[in-house]
């Protein structure tokens, strides 16, 4: 599923509906994982709840070199593993509300800014509904935005089975933190209409009802959504300034553009190669990449023949992703790049080049290919 973002009625007083962003290319959507802040987030919420931090040591994209930087994004099973050891805690609607006091303002990154700084709240959560994949993994969820002049309704799609707890843990905490950025973007409580959430009722009603700022909830519905007053979204919030949602936009996209997806192990493996390759280690070794990767070099081989593929194919591929790289963009002469990357001399580069791209690497000077996004 993808995130989808109603017409402005009305003339958007920021943008006018002509203006509207583009839909995101689906490379640039990353499905299938989230970002790194994100599961640091949840961290520390299991944290808060009990759980050990060893209890996930064997999960995806939990490296310190890659849940520290929010230049990567990590694998959605790892996230949902997580969300499950917190519903093992705890009930859903305490992980949920847990999360959502974890989620202050700036902690969800650009995309908590993209409502709050808008000229009004419904052009912040439209924009937040289309640029969801800043903050979640839009192949299983999604975001629409439904306004029909008089209400508007905020729904949350995804189709885990209504008994699920961490999925209703995920459904309240999404809603949950909805409410509350639409309130800060306004500098003021505003009270849904109603609430309706995919999931079993619970017992007790009370954190719910904090959660949501009303006691107007309904259960066992197929798809969450919150809902609103229009007049209560549409007035200019105190925040707004024009023109500063479009440099967020753009900001969100290029961060998305740069972004580094670890959908699974495979990914996490070419992103420690090419690390080691990137930083001039003139001798990249398997031993050593697992040893990066705390696995033993059998194990390593093994998990590579699992996925179809060897190191020596892997690494070629690396060096010849920087080699390429380096002579499309820098003066360093033949002699130089072959020193940097593990080949003998300039003459046995050369013929890797050639065997790689058909041309020499002057004529890769010369006529660089086009770069990959």
């Amino acid at each position: 599923m993808t995130s989808s973002r109603c017409t402005r009625p009305g003339a958007g007083t920021d943008a006018s509906p002509a203006a509207l962003p583009e839909p995101l290319p689906v490379a640039h959507t990353h499905p299938g994982t989230k970002p790194a802040f994100f599961t640091r987030l949840m961290l520390h919420s299991a944290s808060l709840l009990g759980i050990r931090e060893s209890a996930g040591a064997e999960l995806l994209g939990l490296a310190p070199e890659h849940l520290n930087s929010d230049r990567y994004r990590t694998p959605s099973a790892t996230n949902g593993r997580i969300w499950e050891l917190m519903t093992t805690k705890a009930p859903w609607t305490e992980v949920a509300a847990v999360m959502t006091e974890q989620s202050a303002l700036g902690r969800l990154g650009p995309w908590d800014y993209l409502i709050t700084s808008a000229v009004t709240p419904l052009e912040g959560i439209q924009d937040a509904a289309h640029y969801l994949a800043a903050a979640g993994d839009v192949r299983s969820h999604a975001l629409l935005v439904d306004d029909d002049g008089y209400e508007v309704t905020i729904s949350h799609v995804n189709d885990a089975d209504l008994g699920y707890e961490a999925a209703n843990a995920v459904r309240s905490y999404i809603l949950g933190v909805v409410w509350r950025r639409l309130c800060e973007a306004r500098r003021s409580p505003v009270a849904p209409v109603r609430v309706a959430l995919a999931a079993e009722a619970p017992h007790r009603h009370d954190t719910l009802a904090e959660l949501f700022g009303t006691r107007a909830i309904d259960f066992e519905h197929r798809v969450s959504s919150i809902t609103f007053r229009t007049a209560d979204l549409s007035a200019p919030g105190p925040y707004g300034q024009p023109g500063l949602s479009a440099l967020l936009r753009q900001n969100t996209e290029q961060s998305l553009a740069r972004a580094i997806p670890l959908r699974d192990w495979l990914d996490l493996f070419r992103t420690t190669l090419k690390g080691a390759v990137e930083g001039d280690e003139q001798d990249v070794t398997l031993v050593g990449t697992a040893r990066r990767m705390a696995l033993s070099s059998r194990t390593l081989q093994r998990r590579l023949e699992e996925h179809d593929t060897t190191w020596r194919a892997e690494l070629e591929t690396a060096r010849r992703a920087r080699i390429t790289r380096l002579l499309a963009t820098t003066g360093q002469t033949t002699d130089a790049i072959a020193a940097r990357n593990g080949y003998a001399d300039a003459r046995t580069l050369r013929r890797a080049v050639t065997r790689w791209t058909g041309r020499t690497p002057s004529e890769l000077r010369r006529h660089p290919a086009p770069r990959e996004n």
